[in-house]
């Protein structure tokens, strides 16, 4: 898995012009967005996601471009917390142990997005 880190707002522009986003906020004290991260990094296949672009967000350094986030769209700020984005679009939120390689595959495939 090759993420991306977002350290400035014009990634965020970029974000929202990209086809199909992951963000994962991550906070490098908390062990329950380590181990999410874990999870999803151990499960991530990288053939069944070629046009996903998977961004990170280390939320103890970059606090505001978290707030940003949340505010442009329009989700409540969680950490862990991964969003999942088509078009700027969210398809896809969840927070702690419901961050889920799984579900992300599941709500990419029910709106017929081919990774």
């Amino acid at each position: 898995m090759n993420w991306i880190q977002i350290e400035n707002s014009s990634q965020i522009n970029e974000i929202k012009q990209k086809p199909l986003a992951l963000i994962f906020k991550h906070s490098t004290r908390c062990s329950i967005s380590s181990v999410a991260l874990d999870r999803l990094e151990k499960n991530w296949k990288d053939e069944e996601m070629q046009l996903l672009s998977p961004y990170f967000l280390d939320l103890l350094r970059f606090r505001e471009l978290s707030n940003q986030i949340a505010r442009e769209f329009n989700i409540e700020h969680q950490s862990p917390q991964v969003i999942v984005l088509q078009n700027g679009k969210v398809l896809y939120h969840n927070s702690h142990f419901g961050i889920s390689y799984e579900e992300i595959k599941r709500s990419i495939q029910q709106h017929k997005v081919t990774c």
